[in-house]
């Protein structure tokens, strides 16, 4: 096996980051939409759920909900708190260029002592 769990989690941690981004950003291009729902991907949730068993981690995938605890901010019935959103776009954004960061440093160290480079 050419990679090991924590490869397999790393990888799969940058797709849900990645499903996030495009979550929150929807979020912060339809706050002015009226009634829109906020959304959100719980990689996290998913990726805890599937730790212990490497075929479920495999198959693990991640899917934009609508965010059923967030409560109407605006008069014309959006949930999207664009400041608040806007924290968890930066903050994920730095989730998944570590998780980016990390796997690339493994790999550079599997190619190292393979040889390779």
């Amino acid at each position: 096996m050419l990679f090991d769990t924590t490869q397999l989690a790393l990888e799969r941690a940058i797709q849900g980051a990645s499903q996030r981004q495009v979550a929150l950003s929807s979020n912060l291009a339809n706050a002015n939409t009226p009634g829109y729902q906020r959304v959100d991907v719980d990689f996290h949730g998913a990726l805890s759920a599937a730790m212990g068993d490497r075929e479920m981690l495999e198959h693990t995938t991640f899917t934009p909900a609508t965010d059923a605890g967030a409560v109407v901010t605006r008069a014309d019935g959006s949930t999207v708190d664009v400041d608040a959103e806007s924290a968890m776009l930066a903050a994920n954004a730095l989730e998944h260029q570590a998780a980016v960061t990390i796997a690339a440093t493994r790999t550079s160290i599997m190619q190292i002592a393979m040889g390779a480079k």
